[in-house]
């Protein structure tokens, strides 16, 4: 099993959220939902300022084996999105925890935060 960043939360839909401490957070799948997915072609990025809800879709990824949605882990608005991943989406792959980031979004709740899994929590859903 890939190694699971202790300093980032984690949603049961394989969404990983650092938090940047000036209230935004940095959000991207984890490892082993993009060894799950196979070679990412493409990353669909939602726009900067949409306001998201907990638990929105935001965006799909597609791999050569399949399409997933992405949910929003958190509330709040969408402030920066990864274009990189436009032309090189297969850097989620490659760096799923630093380059290969999808957006940043500036939350409603900070509390929300610790509602989400900690390292050792998404381990035993990972590993389920």
């Amino acid at each position: 099993m890939s190694s699971i960043p202790a300093n980032l939360r984690y949603a049961e839909s394989h969404e990983w959220v650092l938090d940047n401490g000036d209230g935004t957070v940095t959000i991207g799948i984890t490892d082993h939902a993009q060894e799950a997915l196979g070679d990412v072609v493409f990353v669909e990025l939602p726009e900067v300022g949409r306001a998201l809800e907990h638990n929105e879709e935001f965006g799909v990824i597609e791999s050569v084996k399949a399409a997933s949605d992405l949910y929003a882990p958190v509330a709040g608005e969408i402030v920066a999105v990864n274009e990189t991943l436009e032309d090189a989406p297969e850097t989620v792959n490659e760096s799923p925890y630093e380059d290969g980031w999808i957006m940043k979004v500036r939350i409603t709740d900070a509390a929300a935060l610790d509602a989400l899994l900690d390292a050792d929590g998404y381990q035993a859903v990972a590993d389920d």
